[in-house]
């Protein structure tokens, strides 16, 4: 059986979700011939670069643009034109990905983009190929974009992620509220003492991670200032060299600075509240690490969405303004029952066996999660 796992690098999550579905197949399915594309590397190279380069030049220096691009392409009576828009430029610029697509056919193709999702449901349509195409929505909230004839099986977050979809004239059966893929160090159980000392900080102390996201944006040194006095900080600058030289360099009292990490489940597994951006990916983590989000800087549209979904759960917080954040931290610190509360409300949510389900539904004879059935 061949499977082809396809995703676009646009921002990062797309990408990290795809790795953590081929990592886990590779370790839990047998006698599968699995590969991983980026769709991007198989399309036109200005195309690319636009898709790329144009998406990080609008969210940090044109965010009005993008937010008033994601608006118009998500206008109901506009979806028509929009998406045979959105196809034709896809479709022109991904003559190799079709021909790779066509030639490879593989058994099933899962994306995690909606741009390989459209040009695999389009052959599919024109029985160019007879791939079972399953589509893993990212987002909390969807795009009319994420929506494609032809895809057999949408893997959504939750239950309003669901909702949604119905709304965008998916047929219910079609939709699997399995959760989105992260990687399975994000579910283990961590020692919080051994990794206190292992970090250097205080285990004692009431510890707030603080985190960029890939671009490394956000008013991260105002809220340290307002912080720092009460409790303790993690800062991870990611990307963002100048904001980690700036901060080094204040030395604040109560607060470890950090660059690009490859342990953010350890400084996470050590924290009690994560102030962040609302990724879809990222939400994710932080739910399976059962960690109470305060989400800040939300790029407008897919993650102001993400985090209005989450309201509806009673899961995460966006203050309206900065000066608002160290009256939300210090009511967390000081009212431990509210803190357990918000992680009741997390476990309802949180989705431990994501991978294993499609493991499961793919080759329902691989290693087997509680309550996992095929499709």
């Amino acid at each position: 059986m061949k499977i082809l796992i396809v995703y676009a690098t646009a921002g990062t999550g797309h990408r990290r979700v795809a790795q953590s579905l081929y990592d886990y197949l590779q370790d839990n399915c047998q006698n599968l011939e699995i590969k991983i594309i980026d769709a991007l590397e198989k399309s036109n190279p200005i195309f690319r670069n636009i898709y790329i380069y144009g998406y990080d030049f609008l969210v940090n220096h044109a965010l009005w643009l993008w937010q008033f691009s994601f608006w118009l392409t998500s206008i109901r009576f506009l979806n028509s034109l929009n998406r045979f828009l959105a196809f034709i430029i896809h479709r022109l610029n991904s003559t190799q990905l079709c021909r790779f697509l066509i030639q490879d056919n593989p058994d099933f193709i899962i994306s995690t983009h909606f741009l390989p999702s459209e040009i695999s449901a389009s052959l599919k349509r024109s029985k160019k190929i007879n791939s079972k195409i399953i589509t893993v929505i990212t987002d909390f909230g969807v795009h009319p974009f994420w929506v494609s004839e032809g895809t057999d099986v949408y893997v959504v977050p939750c239950g309003i992620t669901k909702e949604q979809l119905i709304l965008e004239g998916v047929k219910e059966d079609k939709i699997k509220e399995f959760g989105i893929p992260v990687e399975l160090k994000f579910f283990k159980k961590y020692d919080r003492d051994a990794l206190c000392e292992k970090l250097n900080i205080q285990k004692h102390k009431f510890t707030v991670l603080m985190v960029t996201g890939s671009f490394g944006i956000g008013p991260i040194e105002e809220i340290i200032n307002l912080l720092y006095k009460d409790v303790q900080i993690l800062a991870v600058c990611a990307n963002n060299r100048r904001l980690y030289t700036r901060l080094k360099n204040k030395n604040y009292p109560n607060t470890r600075v950090y660059g690009f990490v490859d342990n953010i489940e350890e400084l996470m597994a050590v924290s009690d509240v994560i102030i962040t951006k609302p990724g879809g990916v990222s939400i994710s983590e932080i739910l399976a690490m059962e960690l109470l989000p305060i989400f800040i800087s939300a790029i407008p549209g897919q993650e102001t969405q993400n985090a209005k979904v989450l309201r509806k759960y009673k899961i995460g917080i966006s203050p309206k303004k900065i000066e608002d954040i160290p009256g939300i931290v210090l009511d967390y610190k000081e009212h431990p029952q509210r803190i357990k509360d918000a992680k009741e409300n997390i476990k309802a949510i949180k989705r431990p066996s994501t991978a294993g389900e499609l493991c499961n539904a793919i080759c329902p004879d691989s290693i087997r999660f509680a309550n996992c059935r095929p499709f």
